[in-house]
């Protein structure tokens, strides 16, 4: 098919204009072209990935040749992404309708939304390095907007900080870049010579990139945005930035980072590999403590970005793939949680404290099941498709570890193997909390939430359940394609 991949960025774009021009007149049922142009794009990304991936390049005179690569490490990202915001179009006719009414705000909802969608799947895409900073400061700007004019709580605020923590990141990554291209004399992945950057900036370059990375993970210490912005983002927002747009700094770093400097990635793994275990810990105590169930699902997202880095330090093929495929995961598991969150919020008049909850799987039995299947896949037991990717990423680091015969890095992995115990001690009591025991009284005439709610939580939970059986259709993609960036 003719510009493939510059159709699946191009047509999401295009509808930004169509969809906010159509919310005048038709209110939230715009929301179908956004699912039309999103679901194409999707197909056309299945199309690509069915024929083992796809380059295009183009001349733009701004940044000179860029291109768009889907291939084995991107496609699992990129399906992940355009999947989420397919289902995200459907799911929010319903949600936004108590935020927005019927009114016209309906079309420049969506097309925000679309921008936002553009910037994610442009980013994966990038094979410039300008051009992956363009569509990863394009992600911020829509993002930023849609929680400031539809966020709860303190959303100006929240919004801004939201702002400036990614901002200042997306900047020390730029950092990075420029170097690297002031050294290399491109910007082109494929064209950056490594030889020409001096060995004593290598580790700073990375140094760099890395933590502005990190930033947009969420690591400890660098998460302090990450609980106010996604528990008070609008639910559907909220679906998207954790599943979807943290955990392209985790891809940010094996495509770009690992690939440009692998030999000062791996100088820094060590404590890149403590960090992980720190972020694993922290995010999972946190978690545990909490009343408010968006924040709760914030904090286990944090934890979730934990598994990912561990994955990545291990340099190991195995574990990067499992980290990568970990990305696949919590998009599906934390794309479930948060949209099962905003189903109880709609029926139950915006109800987020878990202590007033309880016996809800009697009401809401396809939530209740949703919901089982989305804790479980993020705490990685089987059929599901965490079970896969937890094993992977673990295996990857116990084999760097005994491969440097390292007793701190064995010590390290042993840790991250034991944190796993603290992610199904809070999926299992909010489980316990939110679907069981008895029914308070003010939610005796609960009941299940809207088809275009319940259906995209439901497509989720299919496919983590068929990926868990079926892993093979994201590990064939993945490690070929690992094993020439990563080696081995």
């Amino acid at each position: 098919m003719l510009m493939t991949l510059l159709q699946v960025l191009l047509v999401p774009f295009l509808f930004v204009f169509v969809t906010y021009l159509a919310g005048v007149r038709w209110g939230k049922r715009a929301g179908w072209l956004a699912f039309l142009s999103l679901a194409y794009s999707t197909m056309l990304i299945l199309l690509a990935g069915a024929q083992g991936g796809l380059v295009e390049y183009y001349d733009w005179r701004p940044i000179g040749l860029f291109g768009l690569n889907a291939d084995g490490l991107s496609i699992p990202i990129l399906f992940t992404i355009a999947l989420l915001c397919t289902l995200i179009s459907i799911y929010s006719m319903s949600y936004m309708t108590h935020s927005i009414g019927e009114s016209r705000q309906f079309g420049l909802y969506y097309a925000l939304l679309l921008l936002y969608s553009v910037g994610m799947m442009g980013a994966v895409l990038a094979t410039n390095l300008i051009e992956f900073y363009l569509f990863f400061e394009l992600m911020l700007i829509p993002s930023y907007f849609l929680i400031a004019r539809w966020g709860s709580g303190d959303r100006d605020r929240i919004s801004f900080m939201y702002f400036l923590w990614t901002h200042i990141g997306a900047l020390a990554f730029l950092a990075g870049i420029l170097s690297v291209g002031y050294f290399s004399g491109s910007f082109d992945l494929q064209a950056i010579l490594t030889g020409s950057i001096p060995s004593n900036l290598r580790v700073l370059i990375v140094g760099l990139m890395v933590v502005g990375l990190l930033v947009k993970m969420a690591a400890f210490g660098l998460h302090i945005w990450l609980p106010h912005a996604h528990a008070e983002a609008p639910t559907p927002i909220s679906a998207l930035l954790s599943p979807a747009m943290i955990g392209i700094g985790g891809y940010a770093i094996v495509r770009v980072v690992m690939a440009i400097l692998p030999s000062a990635f791996l100088e820094i793994s060590t404590a890149l590999t403590v960090w992980a275990v720190v972020t694993m810990f922290y995010g999972g105590v946190m978690a545990l403590v909490q009343d408010d169930i968006k924040r709760l699902l914030a904090y286990s997202s944090i934890s979730q970005m934990g598994y990912i880095l561990l994955g990545i330090a291990s340099l190991q093929p195995l574990g990067v793939s499992g980290a990568m495929f970990q990305y696949v995961t919590h998009g599906l598991g934390k794309g479930i949680l948060f949209m099962m969150a905003g189903a109880i919020m709609i029926q139950a008049d915006g109800l987020r404290s878990i202590k007033k909850m309880g016996g809800l799987a009697s009401k809401m039995p396809i939530t209740a099941t949703a919901a089982l299947i989305g804790f479980l896949t993020i705490t990685g037991i089987p059929p599901t498709t965490g079970f896969i990717s937890e094993f992977l990423i673990f295996a990857g680091s116990f084999h760097e570890a005994f491969q440097l015969s390292s007793m701190l890095r064995v010590t390290l992995s042993f840790l991250a193997v034991v944190s796993t115990a603290l992610t199904a001690g809070y999926s299992l009591w909010a489980v316990r909390r939110i679907f069981f025991g008895g029914l308070p009284s003010e939610l005796a005439n609960i009941k299940e939430a809207p088809w275009t709610i319940t259906v995209p939580i439901l497509v989720l939970s299919v496919i983590s359940i068929v990926l868990g059986i079926l892993p093979d259709l994201v590990e064939r993609l993945l490690l070929p394609a690992l094993k020439v960036t990563v080696g081995g």
